[in-house]
């Protein structure tokens, strides 16, 4: 039933690490709000962004969370602890999956068991809707292979529905807002201009750590944070000085490169993302700082967090 009427709500984004979580936020918001790489755990933070439509009235905050895996260390463990809690108060959920180029039976057969299966029983707890959003299908070779999946998820578990799509390419994105509309509150619960609940000082320190990952590969392992010491808007351009925390000294010779040209290219594509998400010309200085062994530490992780949480960095 098409129901035109105003509705409003809450829909957490659960996955595990890589299905696509922060590229499907960007692309139903039509503007980048949550960074995203091809590595894991790249989403560090509960991360809302509101979805507006006009025709019909409808309005989504969608709260992205950080991948769902096993835990290694503390950082692993307070990432954990975040995405369960980004379950918290919402109306709908939505499990994010993907598929690969093929899908044997076998696949076909062991689909949301693993990682997957563990999500789906963390869900099933929920008492709430849950769709499930079977993502990258742009480059599955054999479309038809589609119809099996669906019925063995269909098996699996009584999701509300079930929606193939393509997050980076927005291919079902209509179709997947169209069903979480049918579990969301009649009448509008945000301003018609709300966006996010994060200031953008938390986005600057963002874009660096995006910056970070994508320029220095394989070399430096994810151990690494980004604090805003300086965020001051001047009639004419925004300061900006922050320091890319990493847990070991050889990692800070990676981040800063021969002659400090790494870090001046890591600085020089991180302004190029602030200027665009501000829409104003950005200084930006940065600094690397060691605190050693800092994802092992429960302190070290609760004292960062409560730095990024109030907008103060990103890690």
């Amino acid at each position: 039933m098409n129901d035109p009427s105003p509705r409003s709500g809450r829909c957490a984004m659960v996955g595990r690490t890589n299905v696509g979580k922060s590229t499907l936020l960007n692309t139903l918001l039509k503007q980048k709000l949550s960074i995203a790489t091809p590595k894991p755990q790249t989403t560090r933070s509960c991360i809302l962004g509101v979805y507006l439509s006009e025709r019909p009235q409808t309005q989504i905050a969608f709260i992205d969370t950080p991948g769902f895996h096993r835990p290694r260390n503390a950082l692993g463990r307070s990432l954990l602890e975040q995405a369960k809690g980004g379950l918290q108060g919402a109306d709908v959920i939505l499990m994010i999956t993907e598929v690969g180029k093929t899908l044997s039976e076998s696949e076909i057969d062991n689909y949301l068991k693993g990682e997957d299966g563990e999500i789906l029983q963390l869900v099933q707890k929920q008492s709430r809707p849950v769709i499930l959003a079977i993502n990258k299908v742009d480059r599955l070779r054999e479309k038809p292979s589609l119809l099996p999946l669906l019925a063995k998820c269909n098996s699996r578990f009584a999701f509300a529905a079930i929606v193939p799509i393509s997050a980076l390419k927005g291919d079902n994105c209509n179709e997947l807002i169209r069903e979480i509309r049918l579990h969301l509150k009649p009448g509008l619960e945000f301003d018609s201009d709300a966006l996010t609940d994060k200031p953008e000082r938390f986005f600057a320190a963002e874009l660096v750590r995006e910056a970070v990952i994508k320029q220095t590969y394989d070399e430096l392992p994810f151990a690494t944070a980004v604090l805003i010491d300086l965020f001051r808007e001047e009639p004419k351009i925004v300061r900006i000085e922050a320091t890319i925390v990493v847990e070991k000294e050889n990692h800070k010779g990676i981040v800063i490169g021969k002659k400090g040209l790494l870090l001046k290219s890591i600085g020089s594509s991180a302004r190029r993302e602030i200027e665009a998400l501000l829409g104003r010309k950005v200084l930006l200085k940065l600094w690397v700082k060691v605190i050693k062994g800092w994802t092992d530490n429960p302190m070290d992780v609760r004292q960062l967090s409560r730095r990024i949480e109030s907008g103060d960095g990103g890690f």
